[in-house]
């Protein structure tokens, strides 16, 4: 193991962080280049601007976006860069980076994640896609989704097409606690008309309905689908879509809302996807909003769709209020503002230091939470993967509950018993305390801060959790 790679500097910010992997790589690495070198020009002019944003349009072609979505997107801009404000600007190239932004974000919006809930009844959702864009996986994903919601969904199996979609469904959702209505024996448009009754009569308020899908779109599957609609007439129809299929799932979209006219898209596999074709085109080509967005095969891994954040993602400036969102619903609040009195008093030792990494470990992949506030792609700090974890903290369990409180009585015998008890090197333990010496200041500091502004009460940012508050 190197020295350096587990026990990165982004170590004293991970307290307070969330994860991305790959999502958009190629397409935020050629933009964050042509905004290099954008801000490095002393004037901006009209004739270097047109040349930034030729590279601009390039990335954007390559990275799978519709040639129309494209061509519009560099016009909107460039009327907006080529201006007086913007040449003459304190700061130009920050002011290309924000008129990017709101184009980007005017191109994937406006943000509408809401479902139509039905006040007078049984609320039914039809979900529908290709085959193999992972309806049954969304259809429960979506189902825990709704259930953290309040309310009480039911699953119906109506892909009687795939051989094992049934039995998936089912396996989904004994692991959720989640009720699947199955009738293999009758057709899908019947099956989705009894689940609605069913659902009346045991009381679910909501149902997902898992329909078949093809290898392509033909007038067998549309059939089908018109049917389901006639007989269970969902409130909201929603398009399953693969982001990694780029312009194919642009293509399907379009034809799946010419045919059904749908109320929006569920991107599945996008924290795959590096290109970001598809979610930078399917609201442009389609007119309709994505709901949703599959980040991981967890079945806790479907987020709302925000269109500013997301912008945020694509230009590498992260997502510090879904990070903040997603930290909500994982750290303890009790643990939270312990460590915050603790941090006031200017106290942290590695028993904290392992608390928040066990917290960080509920939050998500890690490359993703470095995405999320800005980290991602930075030299050293995405090295540090999940495989790492696990010698960290057991470089930490290797030491007393003594030492683990006064790090400083660590000497030389005892890191050579701590190394070997946790099957690391002696440089690394020195690595992992003379890191924990910088962040330990760092958060000294915090603490004082947060005492001299009041700030870390309660209905702020969790306590420990550095630069969201």
């Amino acid at each position: 193991m190197h020295q350096g790679k587990l026990y990165s500097p982004a170590i004293p910010f991970l307290a307070a962080l969330s994860p991305i992997n790959v999502m958009f790589e190629s397409i935020t690495n050629s933009l964050n280049n042509v905004f290099k070198r954008l801000r490095s020009k002393g004037v901006l002019t009209e004739d270097n601007i047109k040349e930034g944003l030729r590279e601009v349009r390039m990335a954007l072609l390559e990275a799978d976006v519709s040639f129309k979505v494209v061509r519009d997107f560099i016009k909107a801009v460039t009327e907006r860069a080529i201006g007086l404000d913007v040449i003459r600007s304190v700061s130009p190239g920050q002011q290309i980076v924000k008129i990017v932004s709101d184009e980007l974000v005017r191109l994937m919006g406006p943000t509408d994640c809401s479902i139509n809930y039905n006040s007078n009844g049984v609320t039914v959702l039809m979900l529908c896609g290709l085959q193999g864009s992972g309806k049954t996986t969304t259809a429960a994903k979506l189902a825990s989704l709704i259930r953290r919601q309040g309310r009480s969904p039911m699953l119906v199996a109506a892909d009687t097409q795939r051989p094992a979609a049934i039995e998936q469904l089912k396996v989904l959702g004994q692991q959720l606690d989640i009720p699947v209505f199955s009738e293999p024996t009758f057709t899908p448009p019947a099956i989705c008309k009894m689940s609605v009754r069913d659902a009346e009569k045991n009381g679910r308020d909501v149902v997902i309905l898992d329909t078949a899908g093809r290898l392509h779109i033909d007038e067998q599957l549309m059939k089908e689908l018109h049917d389901v609609v006639a007989k269970a007439k969902p409130h909201m129809k929603l398009l399953v879509a693969d982001a990694m299929t780029g312009q194919d799932a642009v293509n399907s979209a379009k034809e799946f809302n010419d045919q059904l006219d749908i109320d929006g898209v569920i991107l599945t596999k996008l924290d795959g996807d590096a290109r970001g074709g598809a979610a930078l085109s399917i609201k442009a080509v389609t007119g309709k909003p994505i709901k949703f967005v599959g980040m991981g095969e967890k079945l806790d891994r479907l987020e709302e769709f925000h269109a500013e954040r997301m912008a945020g993602r694509i230009l590498g400036m992260g997502d510090v209020v879904s990070f903040v969102e997603k930290a909500q619903q994982t750290v303890d609040k009790e643990q939270a503002q312990d460590m915050q009195k603790r941090l006031l008093k200017g106290k942290f030792t590695l028993e904290d230091f392992y608390a928040q990494l066990q917290q960080i470990k509920k939050m998500g992949p890690l490359q993703d939470l470095l995405s999320m506030v800005g980290f991602g792609g930075m030299s050293g700090m995405d090295e540090m993967t999940e495989k790492e974890m696990p010698r960290l903290e057991a470089a930490i369990l290797s030491m007393t509950p003594q030492e683990r409180q006064h790090p400083e009585m660590i000497d030389g015998s005892r890191r050579s018993r701590i190394a070997q008890g946790s099957g690391n090197e002696v440089q690394d333990i020195n690595a992992l305390l003379k890191q924990f010496k910088q962040m330990r200041k760092m958060m000294k500091g915090l603490g004082k801060k947060k005492k001299k502004h009041g700030r870390g009460a309660v209905g702020g940012p969790p306590a420990g959790f550095p630069g969201l508050g």
